[in-house]
């Protein structure tokens, strides 16, 4: 979320920095400028109040007689202020309440260094790492190849939950899974990251936090209650979400806190299966596993102090790079432009792995820094080391990577003119000496 004040004294500036993301709702920000200025003179005019409140009160209280009119004109005016007081307050919170529901809907506005453009193709490439593979003969795609070998089932799929589901079998299963450690243990024994395993069902405040809601509530999947637990819920006062991705569990396990800035930066990484609806994308990437409902994803975390945002982002971009380095799949690094940024990131760069039935590069992984965007809605904070006032901290996450999609990465770039496909070196030990997946 955006800082209120911040906004409402530089509006023209907020203004230019979202028209470079593609939000032109000049109108709504006027009436953000409005409605703050209207808070301003509300609690001033409130603050005056009291203060009139409490001289009145003293004076009601130096009238001796207390039947006297005097005593009854105190009285009276006291009656007054308070009621003048109690529509001012009432005034108050209907302002910050739209006000909040504005600041929820605005975007993070993006870093000096974020380069201009509306579309992934006018994101910038930063570097490339290996050759891409040729091959003598016509490349399979992932659906044709993990068919043939009988490791993805989609038909299978689509019987138990319907579309775009997929069903690993097999030493698909096992490659699945080898990933999903192979990554936790580059990133925890490597790389210093923590290793949690946090729930997948997360209050609605969580998704809040991270800004999944409310602008992405129709990508979500809620879950639907029965009577008993609507009992429970609503006696906990919150709904549960399936979560889109582990960033959404992980960042938030500091939600409500104040940490050390002796203890920055705090770094996670997790596993969970991620759920998305994905609303609004019909049509699009329905073939094979590049865009399912269910998917498995490696996750990367940071908290950092707001001086080292940058440098942060750079390491935890390495650190999802080295995955695909050690997996030797080519690909490259984009910085991503100012209208292609996801809706809480200041500064993004997408990793992006070569499909070679495609033809074309697909993102595999999305290393942003939010700065206080989050930590705002969150309310997440470090105290400085000197003991001063508690401020936001930074936050950063990428994914390292998503398995499915360097699943299906490792079978296209892998495969062999017979249908086979190599193991990658590194995950051989993690398939039990297994190096290559044979052709049936």
């Amino acid at each position: 979320m955006l800082d209120l004040r911040h906004v409402s004294e530089n509006l023209p500036e907020v203004k230019a920095a979202l028209t470079r993301r593609g939000f032109s709702d000049a109108a709504l920000l006027d009436r953000l400028g409005t409605l703050a200025e209207e808070r301003r003179s509300v609690i001033t005019g409130v603050e005056a109040l009291r203060q009139e409140r409490n001289e009145a009160s003293q004076a009601m209280a130096n009238v001796a007689d207390k039947k006297s009119e005097e005593f009854q004109t105190r009285r009276e005016q006291l009656r007054t202020l308070g009621d003048q007081i109690k529509q001012g307050e009432a005034r108050q919170a209907a302002v910050e309440t739209e006000l909040e529901a504005i600041l929820l809907n605005l975007p993070n506005l993006p870093h000096p260094g974020t380069p201009d453009g509306l579309t992934e193709n006018d994101n910038v490439e930063i570097r490339v790492w290996g050759d891409k593979p040729s091959f003598d003969f016509d490349a399979r795609d992932h659906v044709e190849l993990g068919t043939g070998l009988d490791i993805l089932d989609f038909e299978r799929a689509a019987k138990i939950s319907g579309s775009r589901f997929v069903v690993l079998k097999g030493l698909g299963s096992r490659l699945n899974r080898a990933l999903m450690q192979f990554m936790l243990d580059v990133h925890a024994a490597e790389h210093g990251y923590e290793e949690v395993w946090p729930p997948v069902l997360v209050k609605d405040s969580a998704m809040l936090g991270t800004g999944q809601l409310p602008k992405f509530a129709k990508d979500a999947f809620r879950m639907a209650k029965d009577e008993e637990w609507e009992a429970e819920a609503g006696a906990q006062g919150h709904d549960l979400y399936l979560v889109p991705t582990a960033e959404v569990p992980i960042t938030n396990l500091h939600a409500n806190e104040i940490v050390a800035g002796a203890d920055l930066p705090i770094a996670y990484t997790g596993y969970t299966a991620c759920f998305r609806s994905e609303a609004g994308s019909y049509g699009k990437d329905t073939r094979g596993m590049i865009r399912v409902h269910q998917f498995d994803k490696v996750e990367l975390v940071r908290f950092c102090h707001p001086d080292e945002g940058e440098a942060q982002l750079d390491v935890l971009t390495q650190h999802a790079q080295t995955i695909l380095q050690k997996l030797g799949l080519h690909h490259r690094v984009v910085q991503l432009c100012a209208g292609d940024m996801g809706f809480a990131a200041q500064k993004s760069y997408d990793l992006e792995v070569w499909l070679p039935a495609q033809s074309a590069y697909r993102e595999i992984s999305s290393c942003s820094w939010f700065g206080d965007f989050q930590a705002r809605r969150m309310k997440a904070r470090f105290r400085p080391e000197d003991k001063g006032k508690p401020r936001f901290v930074h936050t950063l996450n990428g994914s390292g990577l998503a398995i499915g999609r360097t699943l299906v990465a490792i079978l296209e770039q892998n495969q062999q003119a017979d249908g086979s496909v190599n193991v990658p070196e590194a995950l051989v030990p993690y398939m039990a000496g297994i190096e290559r997946i044979p052709a049936p």
